[in-house]
């Protein structure tokens, strides 16, 4: 009643052309849809718009004029909005338009979330139809068995055999429940259980780990009788290419390196299922980020830092070397070989103490490289994982292989103090992070960016900002993190320090790293390739590969 009180009132107000049009409109559509409308949009009907909402009315195109008038209702509604904004105090304007984005936000959102709703139908509705047919064949199937036994039990003795010996070889009724067995949850996931088997071959035992690709599920190969590891992707097109990148990137590295003496992962096999690409690698042990995780996120002893840093190190540059860039290292992507550990009892600063684990064996491989990309392939403007993306990529200045320098560096700081260097997910606060740790940003690199991210050569940035506060609370200059004075941990940071250097020209190679003293106290069992024979005097020097990979 109060709408229809409202809409009353503005009858008063209009000229004969807008009543009209009311009528008009009164006649055409039910009363709650009017007032719906017309309580918001009868300021926008004056006199202005009457002949032109008569001339619609007097054609018959009452459906035009409906949506005329939704559209000045809109048009009248934001101007109301933008009206009613400059009434209020500046305060309360602020707080007004961040409630209007988070309300648009949820609208959005909400939506997103009926879309997906429609789509989750749609694939129900499609998965009802296959059920239902292949239901109605095997009504048909059952009605043929029966005419047949009814017309002569001999014909159905030689239907019988007939079908005994074709059983093998998957008849249509199998095959036709083998594909409807086969299906995938809402975000593209094969659904699986413990003793399913894929290709008549690999039997999944349990899963290992699940990530935005897919999952990765241990299986047993009924053919040759060992277990390994089987990464399934998500039946998505952007994820199928991405698996057919990494597989050919596989297969090159295996042609030059066979044995893997480089550390990356081992391919064993590749085929698709049903729209998902299946790669089989050979069983490893946790990540060492799990590990760590696992361990309360107690760093790892000096010499194991050494002995993983020197094996990233070494594989990376063997990647380099043959003109590939990971551009996605980070600790989930470093694999032990074998993750068991021994139970080691400490004592810390307050003399209290508590149990860490130690893994026995530090030997790690190099996996996923589904981002790899070849010098002479496209490069995409963003890559690698937030906090071990160099600045060069922030900046969007471009990018090559020193990327992988600046993640080794994060990586070294994570397995030596156990907390990520770069704790954001902001390019900006990143960016702000990185000058209070390792100082201001060269004005070259300021200057050539395109981003917004300074003004004048200066970042922009408000130190005093909550965000600010963070910063300045949670950073600090690198060399502050140093926990002892001796020789061995100021050459770990000192090696960090120019692997985190702003230029990718003035950063270290890996080359270089691998030379450096904190490698030194390396033993030699440890070593690996051309490094090794130097160590033992059984050679000189390093050789370059000749070799490279292209696509």
């Amino acid at each position: 009643m109060r709408k229809l009180r409202f809409l009353c009132l503005f009858y008063s107000y209009f000229d004969i052309n807008t009543i009209c049009f009311l009528e008009a409109v009164l006649a055409k559509f039910t009363l709650k849809q009017c007032c719906q409308q017309i309580s918001i949009g009868c300021l926008a009907i004056g006199s202005m718009f009457g002949p032109l909402l008569r001339r619609s009315i007097l054609q018959g195109s009452a459906s035009r004029t409906w949506n005329c008038l939704t559209n000045f209702t809109q048009l009248l509604w934001c101007k109301l909005k933008y009206l009613r904004e400059l009434r209020m105090p500046r305060t309360r304007r602020k707080h007004y338009a961040s409630h209007s984005r988070s309300r648009s936000y949820e609208a959005k959102r909400r939506r997103l979330d009926d879309g997906t709703r429609e789509e989750s139908y749609r694939k129900r509705s499609r998965s009802r139809e296959r059920d239902s047919s292949e239901h109605s064949w095997r009504r048909r199937n059952e009605r043929s068995k029966r005419s047949h036994h009814r017309r002569s039990p001999t014909s159905h003795r030689r239907r019988r055999h007939h079908r005994d010996e074709s059983s093998p070889r998957s008849p249509p009724e199998q095959s036709s429940r083998a594909r409807s067995s086969v299906k995938d949850d809402k975000d593209g996931h094969l659904v699986y259980w413990p003793g399913y088997v894929m290709g008549a071959r690999y039997k999944i035992i349990e899963t290992l780990g699940e990530g935005t690709f897919g999952k990765v599920v241990e299986v047993k190969d009924l053919e040759m009788e060992h277990r390994m590891a089987l990464k399934i992707i998500k039946n998505v097109e952007k994820y199928r290419e991405a698996a057919k990148l990494e597989i050919n990137v596989l297969e090159k590295l295996a042609d030059i390196d066979p044995d893997c003496k480089n550390l990356c992962v081992k391919m064993l096999d590749w085929f698709e299922y049903h729209g998902h690409m299946c790669i089989a690698f050979e069983m490893l042990g946790q990540s060492v980020f799990d590990f760590l995780k696992d361990n309360n996120y107690q760093p790892y002893p000096l010499e194991q830092v050494r002995h993983i840093s020197y094996q990233l190190i070494y594989s990376v540059l063997f990647l380099h070397d043959n003109k590939l860039t990971h551009t996605d290292l980070k600790p989930e992507n470093i694999l032990f070989v074998d993750s068991d550990y021994e139970v080691v009892s400490v004592y810390n600063s307050s003399k209290k103490k508590h149990d860490l684990r130690r893994v026995k064996r530090s030997d790690v491989r190099l996996i996923d490289f589904g981002s790899a990309t070849f010098d002479h392939e496209h490069h995409s403007t963003i890559v690698s994982t937030r906090h071990y993306r160099a600045p060069e990529v922030i900046l969007e200045l471009g990018w090559s292989q020193p990327c992988d320098v600046w993640s080794i560096g994060c990586i070294m700081f994570e397995l030596h103090l156990g907390i990520t260097l770069f704790q954001t997910h902001d390019n900006r606060e990143h960016l702000a992070m990185m000058e209070r740790i390792l100082g201001p940003i060269p004005y070259r690199m300021a200057r050539k960016t395109r981003t917004k991210y300074f003004y004048h050569g200066k970042l922009d940035w408000d130190d005093k900002s909550s965000a600010g506060r963070y910063v300045r609370e949670n950073c600090k200059p690198l060399l502050r993190y140093l926990q002892s004075n001796s020789e061995e941990h100021r050459q770990l940071f000192e090696l960090i320090a120019r692997m985190l250097e702003y230029e990718p020209s003035q950063r270290i190679t890996l080359r270089e790293a691998l030379k450096h003293p904190f490698f030194s106290k390396l033993p030699s069992q440890q070593r690996l390739g051309n490094d090794r024979a130097r160590c033992n005097g059984e050679g000189s020097g390093s050789r370059e590969r000749s070799h490279s990979l292209s696509r």
